[in-house]
């Protein structure tokens, strides 16, 4: 296949918006080796570890543990990678390391199955998180770790988790980066800084953003806020894209906007909540999908739990199992999504009957 065929560059924003990135376009087995061949690079003689979501909220802790504990190397990992990331820590991590897990919570056993090895390898294990936990999931991983900490989804990022947690006396500014990495994650929307943060966490490299605001906590550098300016152009039209094809269904007592698009998630869910409703679907060309909700729908990682997912009350994600081979990948472009969409508007009726059962009782 020709390289410019998948080249983001050369393509107008309206196909952008409908198909997925380039690495999306990359078998999984390449990615699998480079992936390895980096976690190798970066664990060797580390004097510690954090294994982290590398959004802004995972990314903050980073910072707050390479304050506190030691210059630790850094992990990236998203829900999905939990075992892999845990299975490089046992590979190629130094023994008697201290690990952070930080900002991920498992789905099933199988994602934890190499802690028992980490926690014989490494000097102590500290998990912080603010997800929605399975009960038997959270005991499994207490049978390891050496604490792991979990805050109230509603009211806690991992940030402020790490930033309670760790034994520090932290600088103001890196207070003041895990209240503003709060205002973002949990979608408060408060405080403008959290806008910057989220946005650059998403665009640059982890360990460029990590080292930016361990120094500068949440006011980023002109250099950067250039940066972002010069990249929002894009992102505002992807974002009209998504919100001008958004659908809106009535499910029981909820009015729910679904939409499909190449976009931020939460800036579109915040333009369909403010035509009045209370949740949104964005369902992306890679295939999965994100689930927010507002005061009036909290239920979110419920939808999401249905579809291969999870998350919070108001802010879930899920990647619904249709796509058996790239023949459904070109079906779901060119119906922008509309199996993803059918499917999870299923599960919202779903969870109607579930409310309205409970409700009874």
């Amino acid at each position: 296949m020709d390289d410019w065929l998948i080249d983001d560059d050369r393509l107008s924003l309206s196909r952008k918006s409908r198909l997925p990135g380039e690495g999306f376009f990359h078998p999984d087995s390449v990615e699998e080796v480079e992936r390895e061949r980096e976690a190798e690079a970066t664990l060797t003689d580390a004097p510690a570890v954090v294994v982290a979501d590398p959004d802004a909220d995972g990314l903050a802790c980073t910072a707050l543990v390479r304050e506190a504990v030691a210059d630790a190397a850094l992990l990236p990992a998203g829900p999905r990678d939990i075992k892999q990331a845990l299975t490089f820590v046992t590979e190629y991590a130094d023994a008697g390391v201290p690990v952070f897990v930080c900002d991920l919570c498992p789905d099933s056993p199988e994602d934890v199955d190499p802690l028992g090895a980490v926690a014989e390898l490494a000097s102590e294990v500290h998990w912080f998180d603010h997800h929605q936990w399975d009960e038997a999931l959270g005991e499994l991983v207490d049978d390891h770790v050496t604490r792991r900490v979990v805050g109230e989804s509603e009211e806690e990022c991992t940030a402020d988790v790490a930033v309670r947690s760790l034994d520090y006396d932290f600088p103001d500014h890196l207070e003041a980066l895990a209240v503003v990495t709060r205002d973002h994650d949990l979608w408060l929307r408060e405080d403008p800084r959290s806008d910057d943060l989220a946005d650059y966490a998403y665009w640059a490299d982890p360990e460029e953003y990590v080292d930016v605001v361990r120094e500068h906590g949440p006011d980023l550098p002109a250099a950067v806020e250039e940066f972002l300016a010069e990249q929002r152009v894009e992102k505002e039209a992807l974002i009209e894209f998504a919100v001008d094809r958004a659908e809106i269904r009535d499910i029981g007592p909820w009015t729910v906007g679904i939409t499909y698009g190449r976009c931020s998630q939460n800036e579109v869910a915040e333009a369909l909540r403010e035509q009045g409703t209370d949740a949104a679907v964005i369902v992306k060309p890679a295939g999965s999908a994100s689930i927010r909700g507002t005061d009036s729908f909290e239920h979110a990682h419920e939808v999401a739990g249905k579809v291969n997912g999870g998350g919070h009350p108001k802010a879930a994600g899920c990647k619904p199992d249709i796509y058996d081979d790239m023949l459904d990948y070109a079906h779901h472009w060119t119906t922008e999504g509309a199996v993803a969409k059918q499917v999870i508007i299923e599960a919202f009726h779903d969870v109607k009957r579930e409310v309205e059962a409970a409700d009874e009782e």
